[in-house]
C-alpha cells in the first residue's frame, strides 16, 4: 500500500477497465457521436448559409423596393404635373369662355344701347315734327301778320326742340 491508500493491482485493473470501456464506447458509440456532431455541424452550416441567402434576398428586395418607391414617386410627380397642366388648360378655357361671354354681353349691351338711342332719336324727331305741326297749326290759326310774332314762335320752337 502506498501513501494514497491505493493498491497497485487495483490501480492497474481500474486502468485496464477504463481502457476497455473506452474501446467499447469507441467501437459502438464513437461513430454515432461523430456522425451526430457532423450532422449538427452540417445543419448549423446550412442554417448559416440559408440566413446569408435570406439576408442577401432581403437586401435585394430592399433595393428593389426603394427603386419601385422612387419610380412611384416620379410617376406620382408626373401625374401631378399632368393634372396641373390639365387644370391650367381648363382654367384658361374657362377664362377664355368667360371673356368671350363678357364680350358677347358687351356687344349685346352696345346693340341695345344703339337701339335705345335710335328709338330716343326717333321719338325726339317725332316730337319735333309734332311740335312743328303744332306750331304751324298755331301759326295758321292766328294768322300771323307781323314778323315779330313769327320770330317769337320760331324761337319758342327752337327752344323746345333743343330741350
Amino acid at each position: 500500500m502506498d501513501k494514497l491508500g491505493l493498491e497497485p493491482t487495483t490501480l492497474i485493473l481500474t486502468i485496464i477497465n477504463f481502457i476497455i470501456l473506452i474501446l467499447i464506447l469507441k467501437h459502438f458509440l464513437w461513430d454515432k457521436i461523430k456522425l451526430a456532431i457532423q450532422d449538427r455541424e452540417d445543419y448549423i452550416n446550412s442554417q448559416i448559409e440559408k440566413a446569408d441567402e435570406d439576408s442577401q434576398k432581403a437586401r435585394l428586395y430592399l433595393v428593389e423596393n426603394e427603386r419601385i418607391l422612387k419610380t412611384a414617386k416620379e410617376e406620382g410627380s408626373k401625374i401631378v404635373e399632368v393634372q396641373k397642366d390639365k387644370a391650367g388648360k381648363v382654367y384658361d378655357e374657362i377664362v377664355a369662355d368667360a371673356n368671350k361671354e363678357a364680350k358677347t354681353i358687351i356687344e349685346r349691351a352696345k346693340t341695345e344701347i344703339n337701339r335705345e338711342r335710335e328709338k330716343a332719336e326717333f321719338e325726339l324727331k317725332k316730337q319735333a315734327v309734332d311740335l312743328a305741326i303744332d306750331i304751324s297749326a298755331k301759326a295758321l290759326q292766328e294768322k300771323i301778320e307781323d314778323n315779330e310774332k313769327q320770330r317769337q314762335l320760331i324761337e319758342d320752337f327752337i327752344t323746345k326742340v333743343g330741350n
